[in-house]
Order: C-alpha cells, then structure tokens, then sequence
C-alpha cells in the first residue's frame, strides 16, 4: 500500500515525506508542471528514486486535481493513506476569492479523488484558523462554536475543514497545527511569517540599543507556535495509529507563551534588549469595539499606522493577533501521543536556531547589495564642493563604483584634476564650475546638469563654509553671517528646490546634507556657522514628511572635525585630533548606501542628550571649553587678536571630546 500527498514540496510537506519515507510504500506527490524541480529537489535530499517517490502532474484547482484518468486507474486501490496538506497560507493575502477556491475548492477536489481512488483514509492538514477569534478554550471535537472569520485565510481553512466533515465519505483525521515556525533542530524554514514578521523589528531595536536597555511592550493573548518537525511528527505518528479515525488532533503548544513573553524569547535569542515592562494589551478593551474601529479608520491614524509598521517591516494584519483570545486544549492529542516520544518543544529551547535560520538565510536585507556599486552604478550623483576635502574623496569613491558623478566648485582647474583622477581609475566624471553663493549659478549649474543627463539621482549637498570666531570678535562682522547663510543654507535649499521636481515624478531620490556635529554639541565660537547649517537640517526634517511617500530620502550627516583646507587657517587644529578625508568620505558613502533620516557619531548623540536633559550641565562644559581654547587669527587686515598656543589642558579636553569643533 502506498501514500498519496499534496502539498509534498511545502514546507510540512517537506518534512512528512521524510519521515514517510522511513516507511514502506510507494510515495505520489501531487505537483505542479512548473514544481517538478522542486520534486527533483527533496528525491536528492532525501536518496529517493524517482519510482519511490512518484511525480503526478496536477492542480489543486482542478477537478480530482487535474490527475489523468489514466494516472488514476494506475493508483486506484493501492492508496492507504492520501495526506491533503497543500494549501494557500499566506494570512496577509486579501483576496477572498482566491484563498476559497485553493483552500475550500481545493480541498473538496482532493476528498473526490482520494474517494476515486478508494484510498482507506483522508488525513487533512486544517489549522488552528478555524476557530477564528474565539474567546476562551477551544477544544477538538469543536467546530460550529468558531467565531469571527472577518480574514480569508481563517473563512477558507474554516470552509475546507467543513467539506472533509460534511463531504468526504471515507474514513477522515484532521490535524489542526498552531502558527508553524522551522525545524526545531535546524531552525530551516521556507516560508517567513506569523513570528517572523517581527524579527526585521527586533534587529533594527538590536543595531540601535545596547542588549541592557529595558524596553516597553505590549503582553497580550497567548500565541502558540509550533516547530515544523513536531507537526510532521505528529502527523505520521497518529496517521498510522489504529482507532482514530473522526478524529481532531491539536498539533499545538500546551503551554504557549503570551505574545510578550514570546516576543522577549525572540529578543533574548537576537541579543535585542528585552520588553522589561508590558502594558496589557486588554486595557485597550476599556475603549468600545465601534469607536476603536472608527478612531482606527481615520486616515491620519491609518496613515501614520501604516507608516510605522511598514518602516519596521510588519504587516498590518498581524496586530489582530497581538491580543489573539483563543487558548488550544490539545489534551486529547497528547494522549493519543503518549508512548511515542513525541513532544512540543518549549519555544524558548529552539528559538534561538529559528533566528539564527532566518538572519542567515531569509533575512530581507541579507540579499541585497550593499555595496556602493550597488547603489551608484549608472546613477547621476551630483556633488558640490567637490576640487578638495570630503567632496573630493567622495567624488573618487563614487566614481570608482560606476556612478556618473558631477563635480561642482568654483576652481576649474582643480576640478579637471579631481575629473582626470576619476577618468584614471575608469570611472565618468562631468565638470561645471559655478560659485554657489551667487544663487543664479545654482540655477544655471543645475539647468547644465540636468541637460546633459535628464536627471539628478543623488544631490550631496557639501559645499561650505565655515567661521571661528567668537561673538565679541563679530560685533562688527553681520556680513559673515550672511555669508555663512548665503553658501550653507540658500544655495543648498535653491539645488535642492531645483531637483525635487524630478525626484517626485520618478518617485525616486537621494538629497545628502553634509552638515556638522556642532548643531548636536552647540560649540561656542562656531553660532554663525552652526546656525546656518541648523536652518539645513531643520529644512531637511520639516520637506521630508512632504516627499516620504514619493520614496525622496534625506540624509543630514552632522560631519565631526575633518582634516581638510576648510581648517587649515586655524593653526589650532593642527593640534587637535580629526578625521581623515576618507573617513569623512566612508561617512557619505554610508549615507548613500543605507539612506538613513541621519548620521552622527555617538559624542554626537550624547551632547544632544546632554544638552536636552542637563541643559546646565551642557552650559558649564561648553563654556569652559570656550575659555580654554583661543580666538582664531583674523585676516591680515583686521585688528588683533591672533591665535595663542594650545594648553596642555585644551590638547587632553580636544582628546576626550574628538570630533567636536572648538
């Protein structure tokens, strides 16, 4: 006698066949014509031949599944056990329709053609769906008592379990498995949802904060996740036991973890810092059913929803679930299992093989180039400032990688020789002298661009200029602050004003705003300077909410002290440690990889923290910082005074604060 599955090549398919396999008889595997490589695949993974494990051709949307007459004369009454495990399970699917005609239809044609076939029993893979949002305890000879089937996927499976019920006129087990995760051994999967959806989460909260930090979460209903192995198990354990025929098993967990708990075992296994306090979810009940429906289709609530959870990659139906009212009372399947050795593992033993799997081998981001090639190969990428410093390290960068760049400064000559550089090394670079703070060059500079090549794909905003000089030394110096203005802040605005409306009609673009890590650390003697690139990063904040839905990135990189000619007239900092132009130049090369909101370092980070919650501690730092170190020299014809040497004390206060301009 043999077996008959559909669903062989999916993902408990896979692992039933298996253990099937350990037994005696031949194995027909329903397939695709287009799935036949995925057959070929699990013969060679397992050491079957083809006469094993039998390819037939067919549809689960077709009558007795599309299998030839002929095929089905050939299988009539060799069958002893026909498995109809495949199904569509994807539950963020919508479309109603489909998931009926796959999962119900589907189902009805699989109970005729095991019939057909005179197969001795039906084993149907139905799910935990059916109970729908039931409150309480879900026994498993229940089934009209479900409740709630507003989702297709939990409607479908419903109605498909019906048919086997209702329809199906040979002896009939039905196998309801809970939200099915990977191998519990391998963690190997093929399919990531139901928990997985969260792990994209939970990496990005691992990459921000260190593991110590104590979170706040939701505690909600208890969710119960099974691995893969248990259920294909299980499944060939109690198909093969005698006397269970009519029978409902409840592959599930009997002791899950509520959807907190299991979220901080998938923490603890990513080294994410854990949800040390968790608001029960069920507060939120205190709200009625209507009104929350109602507050929750406003557009701007649905809007801001679904941005949040898009920005971290998780599904919006899977908030239904986070409070999910059903517990599964499995204590008939665990009988009927008692001997046999099978057992659900406790979720927090495997859970850290389940991500290791996913964050190797199913990872969103893993597969995607990150390398700079990858993101400006082809691409228009427009730098200004570019004859020297950070501009000219991120120009050679850039051109190495394939990008098309345009290189924007005042000195021809010095262009030419960044452009020849690029050439050299085979990369394409286009010149196109203009002093930025005239504003008409802006406009004209672009309009050259953007003739010769249609588009601006990246804008690096690097062109500047930057003032020492402390406020006392500037009574009588406004224009320097209009200058500062001029450069730092219009022109960046009017280029960026300038390609905005390309970017929004081909919904794609990169504005990169080099600004500096003094608009975080608030340094004295720099209040021209740093404002100027303040009024950039605030222009950047504000124009982003305008254009996210367009897929136009910002980028504003508060930029420490760099070792370029920009500071070369203030004999200090030859003193004070910075850093290279190729380090700045990694900055915008990160930038232009990842298009993060911002870049900055971590002194960056904690002088913003500093001065939002000490502000008067920030004040004494800052200021006695402005004592220690000396005025700038001015121009030789201005009035004294000029620079003085730098103190011990100033070199060691520079050392502890790298980066920060003084």
């Amino acid at each position: 006698m043999g077996y008959f599955i559909t669903g062989a090549t999916g993902f408990i398919g896979g692992e039933l066949v298996g253990l099937l396999a350990k037994r005696k008889g031949t194995i027909y595997a329903l397939v695709r014509l287009d799935s036949e490589h995925k057959l070929d695949a699990l013969r060679k993974q397992l050491g079957l031949k083809a006469d094993r494990l039998v390819a037939v051709r067919g549809d689960l949307t077709k009558p007795n599944l599309g299998v030839r007459k002929d095929v089905m004369a050939k299988m009539e009454g060799k069958i002893k056990h026909f498995f109809h495990l495949a199904a569509q399970y994807d539950m963020m699917i919508d479309d109603e329709e489909h998931q009926l005609q796959v999962n119900m239809e589907g189902t009805r044609e699989a109970v005729n053609l095991a019939e057909a076939l005179k197969a001795k029993c039906f084993h149907h893979m139905s799910s935990v769906a059916v109970a729908g949002l039931f409150q309480g305890y879900w026994q498993e000879d229940m089934f009209e008592e479900a409740d709630e089937f507003d989702q297709p996927y939990f409607k479908s499976k419903r109605l498909a379990e019906a048919v086997v019920r209702n329809e199906c006129k040979i002896p009939y087990r039905i196998y309801r498995p809970g939200i099915v995760v990977g191998n519990s051994k391998t963690g190997e999967t093929t399919k990531a949802d139901g928990p997985y959806y969260l792990f994209k989460f939970l990496q990005r909260v691992r990459n921000a904060l260190p593991a110590w930090v104590p979170l706040v979460g939701l505690e909600g209903g208890r969710i119960n996740i099974v691995p893969v192995d248990y259920v294909a198990a299980a499944t060939d354990y109690l198909a093969h036991k005698t006397g269970l025929n009519g029978r409902t098993f409840h592959l599930t967990d009997p002791q899950p973890f509520r959807s907190g708990e299991a979220l901080n075992i998938f923490a603890k296994a990513s080294r994410a810092p854990q949800f040390a306090m968790r608001i029960d979810a069920r507060m939120l009940d205190i709200i009625p059913k209507n009104m929350r429906e109602l507050i929750l289709q406003l557009p701007p609530v649905k809007r801001l929803i679904e941005s949040i959870l898009r920005d971290m990659g998780v599904p919006k139906q899977t908030l239904t679930y986070i409070n999910y009212p059903t517990r599964f009372d499995s204590r008939d399947t665990q009988r009927a299992l008692e001997g046999s050795g099978i057992t659900c593992p406790r979720l927090d033993s495997y859970a850290p093989v389940i991500w290791d799997y996913w964050e190797r081998n199913l990872d969103p981001d893993a597969n995607i180039d990150r390398t700079l090639a990858g993101a400006v190969r082809e691409k228009v990428v427009v730098i200004t400032g570019s004859s020297s410093g950070i501009g000219k390290a991120t120009a050679l960068k850039v051109g190495a990688a394939g990008g098309i760049v345009c290189l924007i400064a005042r000195r021809e000559d010095m262009l030419k020789e960044v452009q020849a550089e690029i050439k050299a090394a085979g990369g394409t670079a286009h010149i196109y002298p203009a002093d930025l703070s005239v504003l008409k060059h802006c406009d004209e500079v672009l309009a050259d661009v953007m003739k010769e090549h249609g588009r601006v794909d990246i804008l690096i905003n690097n062109a500047g200029k930057s003032i020492r000089r402390s406020i006392k030394q500037s009574y009588d110096r406004f224009h320097d602050f209009e200058r500062l203005m001029q450069l730092n802040y219009f022109a960046a605005v009017k280029l960026i004003m300038g390609v905005l409306p390309q970017m929004t009609e081909r919904k794609q673009g990169h504005i990169i705003n080099v600004s500096t890590l003094g608009v975080l650390a608030n340094s004295p003697r720099f209040s021209g300077y740093i404002a100027s690139k303040a009024a950039l990063d605030a222009f950047s904040r504000c124009v982003q909410a305008e254009f996210l839905d367009k897929d136009v990135k910002f980028t504003t990189i508060n930029m420490p002290l760099v070792r370029t000619p920009m500071i070369d007239p203030t004999r200090m900092y030859e003193h004070v440690p910075a850093l290279t132009e190729a380090e700045a130049a990694d900055m915008l090369v990160q930038a232009i990889i990842y298009r993060p909101k911002r870049i900055a370092t971590r002194l960056g980070v904690f002088a913003q923290v500093m001065t939002t919650l000490l502000p008067g501690v920030s004040d004494v730092v800052l200021n006695t910082a402005y004592k220690l170190f000396p005025d700038s020299a001015k121009k030789k014809d201005d009035a004294e005074p000029k620079e003085d040497g730098v103190s011990p004390e100033a070199m060691v206060f520079a050392a502890l604060m790298r980066g920060i301009h003084w």
